[in-house]
């Protein structure tokens, strides 16, 4: 194999700090990942030393028992350039190394070692994804690797990887040979990757074979007494563990001293001790081999900044030894599964066996909702409250629920968001299975909770709820919304339209509910007055004829009684009807709230409230918001999903090249500073993906505005470009139609007589055919990555902020429904008798936008200040860009890393 030359001295540059961090292994444990220091030379004497022989001959292809201090030097000795090397460390142990070698033009060798009792966990193929990430930033394009026949694991690695893979053979050693460049294929197995080991890690939580609980306690109220006492009453199926130093036994059970002296294996450790002492406890149960902590305590990062540094150490040194994270400042999980029945929470509420699962992160909420889920006879699969959510997050748990068959619909109340454009990707193919629906705290604010170790998000509230719209994601404004959302989604069919049927026995309660479905967008196309005295019969007939209308999509019911009535004839109707039906049946009965007695239908599956069972809302309006929030879920499910727009000739490698190259120039490197694209950068730049920006030029007296009409060849305007006069409609600032020498100079001296040549920033440009004025935007946020947005321009529509969002990569769907999303919109349609635009060159130039931005991540900002939309296509009259060195990858980026431990909220 290559091996370079090992008595040179590198070139030794610092790797970037995004190379190193946490990662997530296939089984659901953790590791931490950084590049290789020249001090890491014992650790590695110590790691080869582990190392079988038959591993060692694979890697090198020859017996080398012990390493050389000529090679220990020359593996941990590199310039993170040429030579690059990266260690997986699981605690203060070495456990595997991979690295790769510059050996051509573009091109390097890569090879990886891991220990054997490690093997098998989806290490090398997390090596090889960052190690290509890595030769991708220091310009490889091309990986080989030279491998034993019979070494069939690492041929599979490679094979795996989703790159386009050759092979040859030569002198009894396969050369396998592939490009770097992240293909769909290969993003689509990391990401397949990444949802197998966060499932697995968070299955392990709800499936434990055995718990210890530390901290327990023999003091009534304490937290380790109700923790006890939740777990054994709740009758959990597996085997319980109580530590406590200074106790022989806690309620029967006998104590142990510490989590190490429990005989048997311990799945999951409740932890309720002083946050002082959580640390030790991390590490009494890292050697203990557990695989993951609920650290119900609190007193870290919502006390301030000393609670920060705690709960940054707490995170750190878990996954560091492999373990996962909840909380910490929990109130636990749940998991009603009768094969399971773990209540390692503080509720003493256990609730029915249902089909949602349920996420949250304040702990006091937590308790809330879990007596609203029992008082609605909802009924939930699992719950999780996270607390502080210093590491498992609401990303985890949906990659869990989305393979989870006792989950059908998926319910999130979220207080911040630590990786938004994560968070789109898995809740959109997660919500194309099952229905997610979710309250976010803060939305006006944006703000987090104080023990939330996430950044702010930088793009507008309308950018975050775009992308909750674009993920399928049902948001609702309130807990209440919520219930009323997922008690129909669990168990009522999902309409296939918007037709609706009302049927009641109360004209002015029907009224009301065909007033509110118009409202939100539903069409009343069938309406049913019974009267007052309407029997079960009746209600029967007109439920069964509504439900058989092909013209009806779903049917509300409202019952309001006669006095001394009980109704319970008309329940047996409407729990009869809604059992049969394949619409869906929502009701107003006797003003009641959840799925009562009377409407429920038994499951097989153990829910006391099955598929079939008629949900109740105490107001008509509350059932019509409830349905027309499904109904959108229903219709973005239906909605084309296509591949994301690639617009035709775009050049994304040479417009890299050009961005990389200004950010490279050494005043510009040195001051890392955001830099201004000039026209001419500007004009290339958008050309590399199809968009022509009109010459423009800038003039600074009348002769120059002459020379300037007569070089683009007359027919053109004379304006201003000074941001306070393009946004006062009242002020003149344009001159049209200049045909010669003498129109210009007429145009200067009446545009000068109201605006000073000289702070005016007068320009020429050639005249554009009429047309509405549309604005693109786009910007690079901290945690998002790219948004773009859409605009017809104009200083009534920046005042009432008719924009539309969307995060790319965009399908042609989503830009038609981004175009038509705007208030303002009708002018594009030919509004009043206007000439309907050519709206296919708008949603062109979106899609070239949309691309380019998410491209090239150095794009920090872009946005076409002005188009006009015309007959016959759209013209660019003016934009503006900057770009900025990127200092760290997107959040989503083509590496499987864990997110970071950051400092506080606000950084």
């Amino acid at each position: 194999m290559s091996t370079g030359d090992p008595t040179a001295q590198p070139d030794v540059q610092a790797p970037p700090a995004h190379w190193e961090g946490d990662v997530l292994l296939r089984d659901g444990r953790t590791a931490h990942l950084r590049p290789i220091r020249p001090d890491d030379a014992e650790l590695m004497v110590e790691f080869y030393a582990r190392v079988s022989d038959e591993s060692k001959y694979y890697r090198f292809f020859s017996p080398m028992p012990v390493l050389s201090e000529r090679d220990l030097r020359r593996f941990t000795h590199v310039d993170h350039k040429a030579r690059v090397a990266f260690v997986v460390l699981l605690g203060e142990r070495m456990i595997a190394v991979g690295r790769y070698d510059s050996v051509g033009d573009k091109e390097a060798e890569v090879a990886f070692l891991v220990e054997d009792n490690h093997q098998g966990r989806g290490i090398a193929q997390l090596l090889l994804e960052h190690l290509a990430q890595a030769g991708r930033e220091r310009g490889i394009e091309r990986f080989t690797a030279e491998v034993l026949p019979d070494n069939s694991r690492m041929i599979q690695t490679f094979r795996d990887a989703g790159y386009r893979v050759a092979s040859g053979y030569h002198d009894g050693v396969i050369t396998l040979e592939f490009p770097i460049d992240p293909t769909e294929t290969a993003i689509g197995v990391m990401h397949d990757r990444e949802h197998a080991a966060e499932a697995a890690s968070i299955h392990r939580f709800f499936h434990p074979k055995s718990v210890a609980i530390i901290g327990a306690s023999r003091r009534q109220e304490t937290i380790g007494q109700v923790l006890v006492r939740n777990l054994v009453t709740a009758d959990y199926g597996g085997r319980v563990y109580v530590v406590n130093p200074s106790a022989p036994a806690v309620s029967g059970m006998p104590a142990y001293k510490n989590v190490n002296e429990i005989p048997d294996d311990v799945d999951v450790a409740i932890v309720a001790v002083p946050a002082d002492a959580v640390t030790d406890v991390v590490l009494d149960c890292a050697n203990k081999g557990v695989h993951g902590l609920i650290v119900i305590s609190s007193g870290f990062a919502e006390t301030g900044e000393e609670g920060r540094k705690r709960q940054r150490h707490l995170a750190g040194l878990c996954r560091s030894y492999g373990l996962r994270l909840i909380g910490p400042n929990c109130l636990g999980i749940i998991n009603t599964d009768p094969r399971v029945q773990i209540n390692a929470s503080l509720s003493s509420v256990m609730p029915a066996r249902g089909r949602a699962g349920f996420f949250c992160q304040s702990g006091a909420l937590g308790s809330a909702i879990l007596e609203k889920v029992k008082n609605r006879g909802l009924g939930i699969s699992t719950f999780v409250s996270a607390g502080n959510r210093a590491d498992v997050s609401g990303n985890d748990l949906l990659q869990y629920w989305e393979e989870d068959e006792a989950t059908e619909v998926v319910m999130m109340y979220l207080e911040s968001i630590g990786n938004p454009r994560k968070f789109s990707r898995i809740a959109r193919r997660v919500s194309k299975r099952k229905p997610i629906v979710a309250v976010r705290s803060g939305r006006t604010t944006q703000g987090v909770p104080m023990g939330h170790a996430v950044r702010r998000i930088g793009a507008p509230q309308a950018a975050v709820d775009a992308m909750f719209r674009q993920a399928g994601v049902i948001q609702v404004d309130t807990l209440d919304d919520m219930f009323d959302v997922a008690q129909l989604l669990a168990h009522q069919p999902l309409p296939r339209g918007r037709r609706v049927a009302i049927v009641g026995n109360s004209d002015a309660i029907g009224l009301l509910a065909a007033d509110a479905a118009s409202a939100v967008g539903l069409v009343v196309n069938r309406s049913v007055a019974l009267g007052a005295e309407a029997t079960a019969e009746d209600f029967e007939d007109a439920l069964d004829d509504a439900i058989d209308d092909p013209d009806v999509d779903s049917v509300i019911a409202v019952y309001i009684p006669p006095l001394d009535v009980s109704g319970e004839e008309v329940a047996n109707v409407l729990a009869a009807v809604g059992e049969q039906s394949d619409k869906p049946l929502v009701s107003s009965f006797l003003g009641a709230e959840g799925v009562p007695e009377l409407l429920r239908v038994p499951d097989v599956a153990g829910s006391s409230a099955g598929r079939g069972s008629v949900p109740s809302y105490p107001a008509v309006e509350a059932a019509v918001r409830a349905l027309a929030r499904v109904v959108e879920y229903a219709v973005w499910l239906h909605s084309p999903d296509g591949a994301p727009a690639e617009p035709a000739g775009a050049d994304a490698r040479s417009a890299r090249r050009m961005v990389e190259r200004i950010l490279s120039d050494p005043e510009v490197a040195a001051n890392d500073r955001e830099v201004v694209l000039d026209q001419e950068q500007l004009t290339r730049l958008l050309g590399f993906y199809g968009i022509e920006l009109w010459p423009i030029r800038s003039v600074a007296d009348v002769e120059a505005a002459v020379a300037a009409g007569a070089e683009l060849g007359w027919d053109v305007v004379l304006k201003s470009t000074l941001d306070s006069l393009r946004e006062r409609p009242d002020q003149t600032h344009v001159w049209r139609n200049i045909g010669d020498e003498r129109d210009m100079r007429e145009a200067w001296d009446a545009l000068t007589r109201t605006i000073d040549p000289v702070v005016g920033r007068f320009v020429v440009q050639r005249n554009a055919a009429p047309g509405v004025p549309i604005t693109v935007r786009s910007f690079e946020d901290p945690l998002f990555g790219p948004v773009v947005s859409f605009g017809i321009s104009g200083p009534v529509i920046e005042l009432l902020g008719d924009w539309s969002y969307r995060i790319p990569p965009l399908s042609a769907h989503e830009v038609s429904s981004m175009v038509r999303e705007v208030k303002s919109s009708p002018l594009l349609f030919g509004y009043r008798g206007a000439d309907a635009v050519d709206v296919a060159a708008v949603e062109d130039l979106i899609t070239r936008v949309a691309a380019l931005k998410n491209d090239q991540p150095a794009v920090s900002s872009l946005e076409l200040t002005l188009a006009l939309a015309g007959t016959a296509g759209a013209t660019v009259l003016t934009a503006s860009a900057r770009v900025a060195a990127v200092k760290d990858p997107r959040p989503d980026s083509s590496v499987r890393r864990m997110p970071d431990l950051i400092a506080t909220a606000a950084d």
